[in-house]
């Protein structure tokens, strides 16, 4: 069992505003979401790892080549660090499991690390030495929910990006998450809340 604790960040629609697939010529419109570069330092400074773990399949559907994500990734970098935070790790999965969808044939594949299989948490427990009882899971789709309860985590719902639809559908099939977030600064404040750290 890892010694380290750390909370597991979706991206589009959690840390930075959901636009869709950010194509080069959408690189004008990528903001962070308000008050998540707060919540983010909140959790830095309760000693919690800040990993991100997102699903990039517009790689394989052909949107653009994967060094689009590291351009996006290198510009959220900069936006954090202007807000004086910094993520840990980043990791993202450029599969999709549909060969109907996935232009890209090698990266057509049911891999592990699509979201909500566990494989990027896994992988982050592995270089990061967590305890994965002790992390979380925070992001506005069924999928991160999912993902936490796959990994062994705690999950928050965030109400940003697709987070409304999320929790109107999961309320109508009777599977309402515990907790829920208006943002990612209120979901900083839950769990550091739920783990006697507020």
């Amino acid at each position: 069992m890892g010694k380290n604790k750390a909370v597991f960040l979706d991206r589009d629609g959690t840390v930075s505003r959901e636009i869709g697939y950010i194509r080069p010529e959408d690189m004008h419109r990528f903001a962070l979401v308000p008050g998540s570069a707060e919540g983010l330092r909140a959790l830095k400074e309760a000693g919690y790892l800040l990993i991100l773990t997102t699903n990039q399949s517009g790689v394989a559907r052909g949107y653009y080549p994967v060094e689009q994500v590291h351009t996006v990734h290198a510009m959220l970098k900069s936006l954090l660090k202007d807000q004086g935070v910094a993520l840990d790790g980043i990791y993202f999965c450029p599969h999709h499991p549909d060969p109907e969808k996935a232009r890209v044939k090698e990266l057509a594949l049911d891999c592990d690390c699509r979201k909500p299989r566990p494989g990027m948490a896994l992988q982050a427990a592995r270089e990061w030495d967590l305890d994965l009882k002790r992390c979380w899971v925070v992001g506005d789709k069924d999928a991160d929910l999912d993902l936490a309860r796959n990994a062994g985590c705690r999950g928050v719902l965030v109400r940003t990006g697709y987070g409304e639809e999320t929790l109107a559908a999961l309320k109508a099939a009777g599977r309402e998450p515990k907790l829920v977030a208006a943002d990612l600064k209120e979901a900083a404040g839950i769990i550091l809340q739920e783990s006697g750290e507020a």
